[in-house]
């Protein structure tokens, strides 16, 4: 079953979204970095039908988007950053917004299927994690 490639590039305070239509255009959004942008960013997708979300590993940024929608039932594959900057070199890709870089990592995510990330057991996932301003514990 073929699914639905999508691309997230995720900052501090938001993230930009970008669906890999019919391979020749892009859906795009962007959404706050917090549970209710998580929950609307769901609900968004949902239109997609079956979706492989690839994003680059961000640390305390991405982590908590990713386990939510792997606890959604969403495949979830996280990238170093390193290869998709080599991917959208390889694509001679100039363009760097963050509205860009989701597109290249939503082609990069159809083009080379990367593998599924598996999040810790809940058991194993209280562990700390603190930014300038809150504590985010997964």
């Amino acid at each position: 079953m073929i699914k639905t490639s999508v691309g997230i590039d995720v900052a501090k305070l938001k993230f930009d979204v970008a669906v890999w239509v019919e391979r020749k255009k892009y859906k795009t959004k962007v959404f706050s970095n917090t549970s209710s942008g998580f929950a609307q960013l769901l609900k968004w997708l949902s239109v997609y039908g079956d979706c492989h979300i690839c994003l680059e590993s961000t640390g305390i940024y991405s982590f908590p988007l990713a386990m939510f929608l792997v606890d959604n039932g969403i495949d979830v594959s996280i990238e170093n950053p390193s290869r998709i900057h080599s991917f959208g070199e390889s694509e001679l890709s100039r363009n760097k917004t963050d509205k860009g870089d989701a597109k290249m990592i939503a082609r990069y995510c159809a083009l080379h299927t990367p593998s599924l990330w598996t999040p810790p057991p809940l058991s194993e996932r209280q562990h700390e994690f603190r930014t300038n301003k809150k504590t985010l514990y997964f």
